[in-house]
């Protein structure tokens, strides 16, 4: 059975604006909301991107039944892994364990912030596995000292911790990744809806997330997937790589309007939404989140109620 999330993307967003986003999408019925844990927004259409882990605490303290999600942390170099191990428990605390932690590789366009360079890709999968390593030790409880190839932990312990370790999921998307995610991950996260990527992951979630630009108009749509959501046009190996919001404003310059089209469904007829859900579920994911890339956010919500999920509940 596939359940449906709403994301939280920070980079759009005012924090109390993100709040009010998360209350409407549990009274609107979703099962949980991701939110992404950035430095930099994407682009400069974008205009914000505040502090993940204090929008977690304003959400958790003002819902009730909704799961939360990092949609991804990155916990290896703007954030060292003991401190993500840290926030991670408290926020699972917080929440009564309603919490769950998804982390990646991370993106230049955060990590550079901190000064400490950008690795190749092979070093950042490595550091995200000892990452991870050092994180579950210190959920375990007691006293943890780590000295690894990338990371040192002195004498650290966890004196808050919850009733269950949360669950951890690992973003994939090449084969270093994937192999990360079943050796270390309780499931994986994809921003493609390829069977490939979620096949060896049966019985554990998969969790998804799709771009819809929900409009009264189909030409307004698409400008605003266009505007506001031609960062991912280039794929991810492009997107890890760029520093800085100007660098993607001029690499997705020759992005047009009409190449958004099959990416984002827009407009205000549902069928695109609900073929490209089916898409994504066929694919094996079964948890998925979705973004609204336009500011009306209310319209969204109204649109879900009204016109989404009774089909999707046929």
């Amino acid at each position: 059975m596939t359940t449906f999330g709403f994301s939280l993307m920070c980079e759009l967003h005012h924090p109390r604006d993100l709040l009010q986003q998360a209350q409407r999408a549990e009274a609107a019925g979703f099962d949980f909301v991701t939110i992404s844990d950035h430095f930099h927004p994407w682009l400069y259409s974008h205009g914000h991107s505040p502090y993940a882990w204090s929008v977690l605490g304003g959400v958790a303290a003002t819902t009730e039944r909704l799961r939360m999600m990092t949609l991804v942390t990155c916990p290896t170099i703007r954030y060292h892994p003991a401190i993500v191990a840290q926030k991670a428990a408290t926020m699972a605390a917080m929440s009564g364990g309603r919490f769950e932690l998804g982390l990646g590789a991370g993106e230049n366009l955060n990590e550079h912030v901190v000064g400490q360079g950008w690795p190749p890709a092979q070093t950042r999968h490595e550091m995200l596995a000892e990452a991870i390593e050092v994180i579950r030790e210190l959920w375990a409880g007691g006293y943890v000292t780590h000295h690894g190839e990338h990371y040192d932990v002195e004498d650290a312990r966890l004196y808050t911790l919850p009733d269950e370790q949360p669950p951890l999921h690992v973003a994939v998307s090449g084969e270093r990744s994937i192999e990360l995610a079943l050796e270390q991950g309780d499931g994986m996260v994809g921003i493609q809806p390829d069977a490939e990527l979620t096949q060896r992951f049966e019985g554990k979630p998969r969790i998804g997330q799709l771009a819809f630009s929900v409009n009264d108009s189909r030409e307004e749509g698409l400008r605003v997937a266009h505007e506001r959501f031609r960062f991912s046009a280039q794929g991810w190996k492009v997107m890890a790589e760029l520093p800085n919001p100007i660098n993607f404003e001029a690499a997705t310059e020759p992005v047009r309007p009409e190449d958004m089209a099959d990416a984002v469904p827009h407009g205000p007829d549902p069928e695109p939404y609900l073929q490209a859900i089916e898409q994504w579920t066929e694919a094996g994911y079964d948890h998925l989140c979705f973004v609204q890339v336009g500011e009306d956010q209310e319209r969204f919500f109204r649109f879900w109620e009204e016109e989404l999920k009774p089909r999707l509940a046929e």
